[in-house]
């Protein structure tokens, strides 16, 4: 496969700048696998599309305030830091701007020293070790200093960060949001419980990956990123008694998807565990615990749309995209929802 094969043709206003006020009023694209129909509805109807015994599986990662503005120490440049996994206390890997600039051994400055940063070594992925000195609370100094990590194709400034969080998140360490989460507003998902319906957190820090596009020609080049994740065992065995009882697991977002294929075995049994993951799912790969998924529109080319066409079909993804722009949807992190039946 080429990674050209994922490419679809997208007008710049289709991508959405800022997200839909209330969260629950965005457009959803319902697809339906055995028919390949498509429906138009609001995200709000989503309860209507689940069954009983059902079972919603979502990231409660918490992104944190990524983003460090800074100066070179020697000559003043300005510098950017993106924080993107914890290393060990004090040690991250990071994308670094201008990386030409920060050779290893060089010392960064933020906030007028608050902070300061020695650039390491680099990574096989193409980021950065970064080792930070301050004193305090590092994540108090971050609070302070930090800005939230948006998506370069987002050019507006939030009003509120609180807007590229879930209103479930909990878990701090995440780079970007798992947006296809973004959509729920806290009135939905106790609407969803009192159906019946049991909504269980797992794990996954979005990590590297969501800013690093597939540059390789052919698609099984691509050396995927590693992002920590953990389910642990109450999830576990909540997620697998659903599917014993005949409910589908409906993923709320790819980070679900790509947490529960690492840890499902071959009959679809979920374990509970926890460590990295570099899966990479693409046409060809088997499901083995997503029966239904809701996520965002995807960039072209991207892993994301990789395996959204794994889970309908290359010709099917290309051409509910193709619908989605006709439509006018919105697109990428605070766009449109697409449900996948």
């Amino acid at each position: 496969m080429k990674t050209s094969d994922f490419y679809y043709d997208l007008p710049p206003e289709l991508i959405a700048q800022t997200p839909a006020q209330p969260r629950d009023s965005a457009r959803m694209l319902v697809y339906d696998r055995s028919t390949g129909k498509t429906e138009d509805r609001i995200f709000r109807d989503f309860p209507s599309f689940l069954k009983p015994n059902d079972i919603l599986v979502v990231n409660e990662t918490r992104v944190i305030p990524a983003r460090l503005i800074g100066v070179k120490d020697e000559s003043g440049i300005p510098v950017e830091v993106l924080l993107l996994k914890r290393i060990e206390k004090d040690s991250w890997e990071a994308l670094v701007k201008p990386g030409r600039r920060l050779k290893q051994g060089v010392t960064v400055s933020f906030g007028d020293g608050k902070l300061r940063a020695t650039i390491g070594e680099t990574t096989s992925a193409g980021g950065r070790i970064v080792h930070f000195t301050y004193e305090g609370v590092f994540e108090a100094v971050l609070d302070e200093l930090g800005q939230m990590p948006l998506p370069p194709y987002i050019h507006q400034r939030l009003e509120d960060p609180e807007q590229y969080q879930t209103v479930y998140a909990k878990q701090e360490g995440s780079a970007a949001a798992p947006t296809a989460g973004l959509h729920f507003t806290p009135e939905l998902l106790n609407k969803i419980r009192e159906m019946g319906i049991d909504i269980v957190p797992i794990l996954l820090h979005v990590g590297l990956g969501t800013f690093r596009p597939v540059k390789a020609e052919n698609v099984e080049d691509h050396l995927m990123h590693e992002e920590y994740y953990m389910v642990t065992e109450e999830a576990a065995e909540r997620i697998n008694k659903a599917r014993k009882n005949g409910g589908r697991i409906v993923c709320i977002g790819t980070t679900s998807v790509r947490t529960l294929e690492t840890v499902a075995d071959d009959q679809g049994v979920v374990h509970a565990g926890s460590g990295t993951t570099s899966i990479f799912i693409k046409p060809g790969v088997r499901f083995k615990a997503t029966d239904v998924l809701l996520t965002n529109f995807h960039l072209p080319e991207s892993t994301l749309l990789m395996l959204v066409s794994a889970f309908i079909g290359r010709d099917e993804a290309l051409a509910l995209y193709q619908e989605a722009v006709q439509k006018r949807y919105r697109f990428f992190s605070f766009g449109d929802c697409t449900l996948l039946l």
